[in-house]
């Protein structure tokens, strides 16, 4: 069964292979630390920004593996790649797009003289109250659709 599988892909790409799996374990043991010990990770926005620098990682070593797919002619492989590339674009896009809003909430939260509510707002979605009890305007956002 070996010695099948080492006719399908050449060695370089099996390493890749093996290193982005190794990786992906690693993503997954950050993400399930981030639920139950969100103090080790600070704010919410710490937090997406950690996810986003993992994620952006794991976009490297899936283009390194499609552009070695490619130069060993893998055909199957890189279109097999082009799909997770899709994808981690999408989880990309998705992250940018939440960083983004956290950043306009806390905006929002400093500009109304409440810099103390700046990591509540951070940490809130939704509507945001002000200290008179009146309805905070936060910021809209469209969410980034696949670049497909």
């Amino acid at each position: 069964m070996a010695s099948q599988a080492e006719g399908l892909l050449s060695e370089e790409c099996r390493v890749a292979i093996n290193q982005i799996a190794s990786y992906e374990l690693h993503v997954s043991d950050a993400y399930l630390s981030m639920r139950p010990d969100i103090d080790n990770w600070g704010t919410g926005k710490q937090a997406i920004e950690s996810a986003l620098q993992l994620e952006k990682a794991l976009n490297t070593l899936l283009q390194e593996l499609k552009t070695l797919a490619s130069k060993n002619k893998e055909t199957n492989l890189s279109r097999f790649m082009k799909k997770f590339l899709d994808e981690q674009t999408r989880n990309i896009s998705y992250l940018e797009y939440q960083l983004n809003y956290q950043k306009d909430l806390e905006k929002v939260a400093q500009s109304e003289g409440q810099p103390e509510k700046a990591a509540e707002a951070s940490e809130t979605s939704g509507k945001e109250t002000t200290s008179d009890g009146n309805t905070a305007n936060l910021p809209t956002q469209q969410v980034p659709t696949s670049a497909t």
